[in-house]
């Protein structure tokens, strides 16, 4: 299922005064609360140490009568002369498959990565990560930032965000709008990135599409600059689909589906209860759902991106040029003639109309016509299930961010496979997440289990550093070449010469240099993507 993974930027100041002390670590002070955290040098860095604070609250536990409910401010006006201990990371939300005992729904929590020898008036950046994973699925666990913090040579802060999933996160319908919220797990994420705002000081993307254009664009965003890695969302369950949902959460947790005692019996509910539900209904059918004029989440993104109801923040977009082949429904075996692609493809797209399928189908020329440059029935399928979302929305937000005036806006295409996914599957090349695997230490695989990590060899690790400079440099600086490494070629900006569009292949080398170069983006993908992201086929697609 769907794992999509965006960042959050967002420059502000650093504060290193302290009242309180522990013997647990280094303390941090906010006044209401204090936390003691620990320091640690990362592998094979020598800059460190950094000093890491894991399990910070940064809204009430959403349990009770703030179950499906937005997430309540937590009461920072009382001072506390208590030093809590943050040496650990907080428990994730619960999954999906849903376990009781595995993950938590007190889970509203946050982590923070500082350089220690940061004092006040330092004015670092801060870059926010915000997981992926379908909005069912993952926690911050897998996904360390140290090595953001100790490479960078300016000085970064690191945070990252948890945030209710699937059901907790995601029940809608108008039985919910009328005693409680939608999009809650939309509104931690929210909550947590104004924690920073009002914190950050003292403590040293589907999701990024969903923060961009929230409320339309009408509310200001508590970012600067955002990165969105591999967008991928979708198709967004229509109004009859969440109420159907919504129905059967009810049923399976023993509430009724409609009037005054639905929400009231909802919260009161056992998280065993809830739980069964989550795991009996279909994966999917609690995600972002469109709220209406007033909501965080007011239409469809495509529409409020087309529209320009969007927030104008600089912007990275890219995705792994395995996107396409993880979600095309099948293996290359599979893929033999036009209704293989019509099956396979389009099951994640049901609806989309034949008419529409056939238009797709003109426009990705068969393997045997003539100037294709599609070698086989697998590449045309793959690339079709990859730019229907993944590679063409991030090219359609660049785009208007562009016409709005947004200079600071870039491109990237991953082209490095993750290794360990690569050796089970070759076949799909530089497969989605493989990004995150040069990103976090080596990160493979996901889930209640917890996490794993695979040592990098000496190349992995030049393109490891290589992005983590790129990546740092633009939540730094609006630009991923500021402080990129010295062997590394100049990330260009998206708008090139003559108005043609340019991005990064980041690609694996020696052990001394990678071979990641400049591209230019061909007309006939630019006219794909505008079939993609018209708005006739968004109907459709619901992205």
């Amino acid at each position: 299922m769907l794992r999509v993974f965006f960042y959050l930027l967002a420059l502000v100041s650093l504060s290193s005064a302290q009242r309180l002390t522990s013997n647990l670590g280094p303390v941090v002070d906010l006044g209401y609360t204090a936390y003691a955290g620990n320091t640690t040098s990362p592998t094979g860095v020598s800059s460190g140490p950094v000093a890491f604070y894991g399990n910070i609250r940064y809204a009430q536990p959403p349990l009770g009568k703030l179950r499906f409910r937005a997430p309540a401010m937590l009461d920072e006006d009382t001072v506390t002369s208590q030093v809590l201990d943050a040496r650990d990371w907080g428990p994730s939300c619960i999954q999906r498959p849903a376990v009781v005992g595995i993950g938590t729904e007190d889970c509203l929590t946050l982590n923070v990565w500082k350089p220690t020898n940061a004092s006040a008036g330092d004015g670092l950046p801060v870059a926010v990560y915000i997981h992926g994973g379908g909005f069912y699925a993952n926690s911050p666990q897998g996904f360390p930032m140290y090595d953001w913090v100790a490479q960078h040579p300016g000085g970064i802060i690191g945070v990252s965000i948890t945030y209710r999933l699937n059901m907790l996160g995601f029940l809608g319908g108008p039985v919910v709008a009328a005693d409680g919220d939608l999009n809650t797990g939309l509104l931690d994420q929210r909550a947590g990135l104004e924690w920073v705002q009002r914190h950050i000081a003292n403590a040293g993307g589907a999701s990024i599409i969903m923060q961009v254009v929230a409320y339309g664009g009408s509310k200001s965003v508590p970012f600067k600059r955002a990165t969105a890695q591999s967008i991928g969302f979708g198709p967004t369950n229509t109004a009859d689909q969440t109420n159907a949902f919504f129905t059967s959460a009810a049923g399976f947790i023993g509430c009724p589906a409609s009037g005054s005692d639905a929400m009231p019996c909802m919260r009161n509910a056992s998280l065993g209860a809830i739980v069964s539900a989550i795991n009996r209904i279909p994966n999917g059918a609690f995600a972002p759902v469109i709220e209406g004029a007033d909501g965080f989440l007011p239409d469809l993104p495509s529409r409020l991106i087309a529209s320009g109801r969007m927030n104008n923040v600089e912007f990275v977009g890219g995705h792994c040029t395995g996107d396409g082949k993880t979600f095309a429904v099948g293996k290359p075996e599979d893929f033999q003639t036009d209704d293989d692609i019509r099956r396979l493809v389009f099951s994640r797209w049901p609806g989309v109309s034949n008419a529409t399928i056939d238009q797709a189908l003109a426009i990705y020329p068969e393997p045997n016509a003539t100037g294709s440059p599609f070698p086989t029935q697998w590449d045309r399928a793959w690339t079709m299930a990859g730019e229907i979302i993944f590679t063409c929305m991030d090219w359609f937000l660049a785009e208007k961010l562009i016409s709005n005036g947004v200079k600071n806006v870039f491109s990237f295409s991953w082209n490095a496979p993750d290794t360990v996914i690569f050796n089970q599957t070759p076949y799909l090349g530089a497969a989605h997440t493989s990004d995150l695997y040069y990103l976090f230490d080596g990160t493979n695989t996901f889930g209640n289990a917890g996490n794993t990590f695979t040592p990098f060899n000496t190349s992995e690790a030049v393109l490891s550093k290589e992005a983590i400079a790129y990546w740092t440099s633009f939540a730094a600086t609006g630009n991923p070449s500021t402080d990129k490494e010295s062997i590394s070629p100049t990330w260009e900006f998206f708008v090139g010469p003559e108005s043609s569009r340019r991005r990064i292949v980041l690609t694996r080398g020696s052990n001394t240099s990678t071979n990641s170069t400049m591209e230019s983006l061909t007309e006939a993908e630019m006219q794909r993507c505008q079939f993609w992201m018209s708005e006739e086929v968004t109907a459709e697609t619901r992205v």
